[in-house]
């Protein structure tokens, strides 16, 4: 039945080579059950239904893109655009979380129809790759700040803005430890280095009494699902239906799509996906799956839920089919039963885990032509508005008005396409909205 359905041996894998591809991929992505919860809670969010809703919404965009595409990926909450829904939106702009949720689908909404109209691919092709390549970079960028932060590396100054914090406590010390552990099992290729890395430094400090195991000890262990009817069906739609956050609303839309197209492009490769005129099979039902578990994971109460590039770590196992992403799924089901280990890992102990992807992310940084301005400018402002604005938004606002604006005055004027000036004039608007220019008027 298993090789009917997921044609098994047409792609040259077996059952128990797809089972342990899938447990690969879930133990190098879990650690967004840790990381997820920690960074919406800043927003108001209940912690405990967070941790149901990631692992929901985990769950369902890796279940259905394995049964709908039939590919070994993995679907959670991005990291990045939680990082733009807590630090841009809702403590930036002073969006409700409601309202910041129904801009989460509004914007999969979005991403669903340019999808079934077949426009995803003018709209990729519309984007010089040196600004997707800078979206990820920048995103990365954004993201170690924001790690730095948690760990209390750098505090704010009243004259510098940002500073080197002084003298380190205990939960610096062992912020610094994570990061190292991390570090040390990236570089011996450990599986799960981030993980792991989350459970040595949280039981490092409940050994030095930074921690409150008191539950733990107590045997809570194991306990029914957490409610997340604290934030299930909560998103407010017609808040999120303003002029001012259009902009966000094809932010959020933008990096999903960079963020899913990279991702698909780099797994489908090594996962034997690509057909000999060098097509990806099934590329339109995986952008399908995502787009829909991005509209589900707002109604439950998430950000963009996107596709995982650590399916690349089950993909090198042997992955191949959707199976394996039905074994992924139905562990972060199991995951729900955990909640109260979950629950005592501290923030010392996932800002690390920030820091360690914002690296990962930053390395396309690589593959931009810096020699050639036109390219590297926008790619810079990009690259360095996004942590320096606390917006993701604001960074690709500028990159992308400063590539029409270079193209213009390099005298390639109709090289613009069309998309590319739609995006331009929403991309200007948001400035404008931003800095707060209409008030002025």
């Amino acid at each position: 039945m298993l090789d009917k359905v997921f044609e098994l041996k047409a792609r040259g894998t077996t059952v128990r080579r797809e089972i342990i591809a899938g447990a690969v991929t879930f133990l190098t992505m879990s650690y967004i059950i840790f990381v997820n919860p920690d960074m919406l809670s800043k927003t108001g969010m209940d912690t405990d239904a967070l941790i149901g809703v990631t692992i929901l919404a985990a769950a369902f965009g890796t279940l259905l893109v394995g049964l709908w595409a039939n590919v070994p990926f993995a679907m959670a909450p991005g990291m990045g655009l939680n990082a733009f829904f807590t630090y841009t939106l809702v403590m930036g702009q002073k969006v409700t979380w409601p309202e910041a949720l129904g801009v989460v689908f509004l914007s999969g909404v979005v991403f669903l129809l340019l999808t079934l109209v077949g426009a995803r691919e003018k709209i990729v092709a519309a984007i010089p790759l040196s600004l997707r390549l800078a979206a990820a970079a920048g995103i990365g960028l954004f993201i170690t700040f924001i790690g730095l932060k948690g760990i209390g590396v750098i505090v704010d100054h009243p004259e510098t803005l940002v500073t080197l914090a002084k003298p380190f406590d205990a939960k610096v010390g062992l912020g610094a430890a994570g990061l190292a552990i991390m570090c040390a099992l990236t570089v011996r290729k450990v599986r799960g280095a981030i993980l792991i890395g989350i459970i040595l430094t949280t039981v490092i400090g409940a050994l030095a009494g930074q921690v409150d195991v008191s539950s733990l000890s107590r045997g809570e262990v194991l306990s029914a699902p957490p409610s997340i009817a604290p934030i299930a069906m909560k998103l407010d739609i017609l808040g999120a239906m303003r002029i001012s956050l259009i902009g966000s609303i094809f932010s959020f839309m933008f990096v999903d799509l960079f963020d899913s197209v990279g991702t698909i492009v780099a797994c489908s490769h090594e996962a034997g996906l690509i057909d000999q005129s060098g097509r990806i099979g099934k590329i339109n039902r995986m952008l399908e799956a995502d787009a829909v578990a991005t509209v589900f994971g707002a109604i439950l109460g998430t950000s963009t839920t996107t596709t995982y590039i650590e399916s690349g770590a089950g993909i090198a196992e042997g992955g191949r089919t959707g199976l394996a992403s039905v074994v992924t799924g139905l562990l972060f089901l199991a995951a729900l039963f955990f909640t109260p280990l979950i629950r005592v890992v501290p923030l010392f102990a996932t800002a690390p885990a920030l820091i360690m992807v914002g690296v990962f992310m930053f390395r396309s940084i690589r593959k931009i032509d810096l020699s050639n301005f036109c390219e590297a400018m926008p790619a810079f402002l990009t690259i360095v508005l996004m942590p320096l604005t606390y917006s993701i938004s604001t960074g690709l606002a500028f990159g992308f008005t400063a590539h029409i604006v270079l193209t213009i005055a390099a005298g390639r004027v109709r090289s613009v396409g069309l998309v590319m000036w739609i995006i331009g004039a929403l991309s200007l608007a948001d400035i404008t909205i931003r800095s707060g220019l209409f008030d002025a008027v």
